[in-house]
């Protein structure tokens, strides 16, 4: 008697269908932190490839202006605000594994702060 003649029916064996295939539930998932820098690759390619000033220019450009925007065009300066803190938040979170403790504690709390100001500027009360 062989083991397919064992096997109740309806029961698939070690030799079903599906035999040396990993399925879909044995397949690990992808964590956020590697679709993250997944997704994040060919931004930083791009920026990689622009001059190093730019970089720097840029968002402070944005910041300048962001903060210098007030009355009836605070709204965008709230919206070049946003751009910046989702620059400085989208590094963070990019450099984190290589954080030690502390630098996490500062950054995450200026990223916070950041955010607040940001908030502040949109209700129109910066």
């Amino acid at each position: 008697m062989s083991s397919k003649d064992r096997t109740p029916k309806g029961v698939r064996g070690p030799s079903g269908p599906n035999a040396g295939r990993p399925t879909e539930r044995s397949q690990p998932r992808e964590s956020g932190r590697s679709a993250l820098e997944r997704a994040s690759l060919p931004l930083l390619t791009r920026l990689h490839a622009l001059p190093r000033w730019i970089i720097v220019v840029a968002p402070a450009v944005l910041l300048l202006g962001g903060l210098l925007l007030r009355d009836s065009w605070a709204w965008l300066g709230g919206i070049l605000l946003a751009l910046v803190w989702l620059f400085l938040a989208w590094l963070t979170a990019l450099s984190w594994p290589a954080l030690s403790p502390g630098s996490r504690l500062m950054r995450g709390l200026v990223v916070l702060a950041f955010g607040g100001v940001v908030v502040m500027k949109l209700l129109g009360r910066f």
